[in-house]
């Protein structure tokens, strides 16, 4: 007789250590050409960012190390989402990286292990932080989904504004349209945007 578990399988903590550890390494090369684009405060904070991926690159390495793998060495080269000439495509390609970081360490949080997911949470905070530094705005409502993957609406209906019970009957609604074809509000923007 087998045992069956109630937890659905997980990938080895080794496998989200590898893709991390790939994001890194990503990020590295990345932040040479953003740091090569940049200058006065532009370039600092992109140092600081290449020193601080290094560093958690460092930090995989050894893990996966300790954990008996191997670490992968970084490619000599990466392609870039676009063509980076000037400091404002520095700056949307480092909040690119640093969402990208975020979501390869989204899955090593995961893990069963709470030191993997202590260093998971430590470092998606650091690249959220990083990239609200490149551009002060909050971008996805969901780190890694992206505003396509929300199938449902977040916003907050007005409070006190009376909402009529939708038409279950499938009858036509305002102006000949039926109740499915009525137009949805859009949500509101934080404000600030």
């Amino acid at each position: 007789m087998t045992e069956t578990s109630a937890e659905p399988a997980r990938a080895p903590a080794g496998d989200a250590l590898a893709r991390a550890l790939a994001a890194e390494h990503a990020a590295v090369y990345a932040y040479g050409v953003i740091g090569g684009r940049t200058s006065g405060a532009l370039l600092r904070r992109a140092t600081a960012g290449f020193d601080a991926h290094r560093a958690r690159r460092d930090q995989l390495r050894a893990l996966i190390t300790q954990r008996g793998g191997t670490p992968a060495e970084p490619g000599p080269t990466y392609s870039l989402p676009f063509e980076v000439r000037k400091p404002a495509d520095a700056v949307r390609l480092a909040v690119l990286v640093e969402q990208r970081v975020t979501t390869a360490y989204l899955e090593l949080a995961a893990d069963r292990d709470p030191a993997l997911r202590r260093i998971a949470a430590l470092a998606a905070q650091e690249c959220a932080t990083r990239a609200y530094g490149w551009q002060p705005k909050i971008g996805d409502p969901f780190p890694g989904m992206g505003r396509g993957g929300a199938d449902f609406d977040v916003a907050v209906p007005n409070q006190g504004a009376e909402t009529p019970a939708p038409d279950s009957s499938g009858s036509d609604g305002p102006a000949g349209t039926s109740a499915s074809e009525e137009a949805q509000p859009e949500p509101s923007a934080p404000e600030g945007q």
